[in-house]
C-alpha cells in the first residue's frame, strides 16, 4: 500500500509540473517516411510484408513476429492491411479510415479502431493506426501506452503486389500528436 501511495504522489508531482498525463517528456521526433511493403501472398518471403510502428521498421514476417501490421492482397484482389489479431499475434493493433487529408491530421483519436479483421485500402486512402506495443511508463503502474501513426497510401501495384505509403508515426508512448517534430500531445 505504501508503494501505491508513493506512485500516486509521483504522478501528482508530474501533473503539477504541467504534465497532466504523467508522461515522460517526448524525445523522439515525428518524421514522415515513405515505405514499400510486399504482399504476404504471391511474393518471396525474403521481402518485407510487415511494419513495426516503434522504430519504423519494415519487417520480414518469416524472421520476426514483432510487427504491428502486414500487407496482403486478398482473394478478391483487394489491398488489405492486417492488424495483429487478424495475423493471430497477441499484441493489439488497429486501423481506421480518416476523412481528413494526411497533412490535416494533428492528433490521433483514442477510439474507433478496427483491430480484428483485414482492413481494405485503396490508393489515396488515409489511415490512422494504433499499436499497443508501447513501452511501460513508470508512473502508470506498467500499463502499456499505445503508439499512434497516420499513413497515406500513395500507390498499390497489383502486378508487383506492393503497397507504397507515407507514414508519420509518433513513437513516444502515450502521445497522440501526428505532426512533424516533437509531439506536444
Amino acid at each position: 500500500m505504501r508503494y501505491l501511495t508513493l506512485a500516486f504522489v509521483m504522478c501528482a508531482i508530474l501533473a503539477s509540473c504541467g504534465n497532466p498525463f504523467g508522461l515522460p517528456a517526448a524525445f523522439l521526433t515525428n518524421i514522415v517516411d515513405t515505405v514499400t511493403l510486399y504482399a504476404l501472398s504471391g511474393t518471396p518471403v525474403s521481402q518485407p510484408s510487415g511494419y513495426l510502428i516503434y522504430g519504423g521498421n519494415q519487417v520480414r514476417t518469416d524472421l520476426s513476429s514483432q510487427l504491428d501490421f502486414a500487407f496482403d492482397i486478398d482473394t478478391a484482389d483487394q489491398a488489405v492491411l492486417l492488424p495483429t489479431a487478424a495475423l493471430k499475434l497477441t499484441a493489439g493493433s488497429g486501423f481506421q479510415i480518416s476523412p481528413l487529408a494526411f497533412d490535416s491530421i494533428k492528433i490521433a483519436p483514442v477510439t474507433g479502431y478496427n483491430d480484428s479483421t483485414a482492413f481494405v485500402v485503396t490508393a489515396n486512402s488515409v489511415v490512422l493506426a494504433r499499436s499497443s506495443r508501447g513501452n511501460a511508463l513508470s508512473c502508470t503502474f506498467n500499463i502499456i501506452n499505445p503508439l499512434y501513426a497516420k499513413l497515406h497510401v500513395i500507390a498499390i501495384n497489383d502486378s508487383a503486389r506492393t503497397i507504397r505509403f507515407e507514414i508519420l508515426r509518433d513513437s513516444n508512448c502515450g502521445y497522440r500528436g501526428l505532426e512533424p517534430g516533437l509531439p506536444r500531445h
